[in-house]
């Protein structure tokens, strides 16, 4: 019989621009430690890694601040195409969805995925399924980013592509703007997982493929697992959850695989930022964007990223 081990936690809702607002940090904070906070009980009942991922991605999936799910960000043509991703380290299978629309919730396509021969489906194999499924019809827009799609074709919504949180003349609280949402877990049996969930960059030419959906965005093993966010491109390249996870394989810690990984990225002029914890329960993330909208529960209280500004890539617990 496995020995059960302290379960750990750690979530983000992107990374990208500055939360100018006391009232904005503080908002976002509420949102993310509520939901570290129910998954982390879920653990200590027992729940196992995927599907505590699961429904920690439905939760910020769910929530309109954030760029997944509802919320998501609008295409370029005004549609709404979401990506989601799955990898459950124990058994080293990773499954995901590209670019489906009309879902409320498309990291539970990724999971029913996880035990299909065909794991990692795009627009049409994603409709097909979500049909398969009998999943229920859903519209994801909201009117905020309604909005914020006839400013930018007007050319008057000033942003930073990047950025989670953007600057709007016409919002007065701060909320979701370009990124992804992800969620990384180990669970009592001490078997990782992660999920990783986006709506796009926003605006995008129509078939760009988020990197949510690739292991360079969302990887993980039974060493680690690592969940990105970002301008996707950036991530790509970088290749920067796998790359992270095999170094931690290959017998770096986990901060030490941060820090090498995050340091390169700085170099190459990256935009981008990440989360995980590897084997042993060690809690890492970084950023080369601004601020990282994350949160964890470390086994004894529930810390976050939001204005964690030393100057420093990384940061671990």
């Amino acid at each position: 019989m496995s020995i059960a081990v302290q379960p750990k936690i750690i979530i983000h809702g992107g990374a990208g621009s500055s939360l100018k607002s006391k009232g904005g940090v503080e908002s976002v904070r509420q949102s993310l430690h509520k939901i570290v906070e129910e998954i982390y009980r879920l653990l200590l009942e027992g729940m196992s890694a995927p599907c505590a991922v699961v429904r920690g991605c439905q939760l910020l999936e769910d929530n309109p601040r954030f760029n997944a799910g509802t919320g998501s960000v609008l295409q370029s043509d005004g549609q709404i195409r979401m990506s989601a991703a799955l990898m459950d380290g124990f058994s080293q299978r990773f499954s995901g969805v590209i670019n489906v629309s009309r879902v409320k919730n498309p990291i539970e396509l990724a999971l029913a995925l996880q035990s299909s021969p065909d794991r990692v489906l795009s627009d049409n194999g994603a409709a097909n399924l979500l049909r398969e499924l009998q999943v229920p019809d859903h519209d994801p827009l909201t009117e905020l980013r309604l909005l914020e799609w006839i400013q930018e074709r007007r050319g008057d919504f000033n942003k930073e592509m990047a950025g989670v949180v953007a600057e709007r003349e016409l919002v007065t609280e701060s909320s979701a703007g370009r990124g992804t949402i992800g969620v990384v877990v180990l669970d009592q049996q001490g078997q990782l997982a992660v999920g990783t969930s986006t709506g796009g960059k926003g605006f995008e030419r129509i078939g760009r493929v988020s990197d949510s959906a690739m292991p360079a965005g969302n990887y993980g093993t039974s060493h680690a697992a690592v969940s990105c966010t970002g301008i996707g491109e950036d991530i790509i390249d970088e290749c920067l959850a796998a790359r992270i996870v095999v170094r931690v394989t290959d017998g770096l810690t986990l901060p030490a695989a941060f820090d090498r990984s995050f340091t390169e990225a700085q170099q190459n002029q990256r935009d981008l930022g990440a989360i995980g914890i590897d084997q042993s329960g060690a809690i890492a993330w970084g950023k080369t964007s601004e601020v990282l909208l994350a949160a964890y529960h470390n086994g004894t209280e529930i810390g976050d990223t939001l204005e964690w500004d030393d100057g420093s890539l990384t940061g671990c617990v």
